[in-house]
C-alpha cells in the first residue's frame, strides 16, 4: 500500500547549551540572543519521535543532535504537521529563518 502524499514532517530538537562552545554553531549564528534556545530543525518522512531517536542513536544523524539533542520541541512545529515532501522542505527553511529572527540559535543541514 503506497504512503499517502502528506506523510512528511518538520520538526525541532531542542540543543544544550554546551552546543555554543563549538565554533561552527557560534559562526551560524551571530545573531543568537543570550537567554534563547539552541535548535535544530530538520525534516523527515517518519515520525519526528522516531527520527528523533535515530539522531541519538547515530542512525544517520546530525553530529549536533546527536551529542547534543535534547528533546523534541512540538509546540514549535506540530501545527505544520504532517505535509507534501516540497511543502516539507519550504517550511523547514522558514522555520529555521523565523526561529533565528526570534533570536534563537539554529542548526540546519
Amino acid at each position: 500500500m503506497p504512503r499517502a502524499p502528506d506523510h512528511h514532517y518538520v520538526y525541532v530538537v531542542e540543543l544544550a547549551r554546551a552546543v555554543w562552545e563549538r565554533p561552527r554553531f557560534r559562526r551560524a549564528n551571530p545573531q543568537w540572543r543570550e537567554g534563547c534556545p539552541f535548535v535544530y530543525v530538520g525534516m523527515t518522512g517518519l515520525d519526528p519521535d522516531v527520527r528523533f531517536d535515530k539522531h541519538k542513536a547515530g542512525i544517520q544523524a546530525n553530529r549536533f543532535v546527536m551529542a547534543f539533542g535534547l528533546r523534541l520541541l512540538p509546540e514549535l512545529y506540530e501545527a505544520y504537521n504532517p505535509m507534501p515532501y516540497e511543502a516539507a522542505r519550504v517550511v523547514e527553511v522558514e522555520l529555521g529563518i523565523a526561529l533565528r529572527r526570534r533570536g534563537f540559535g539554529v542548526w540546519q543541514a
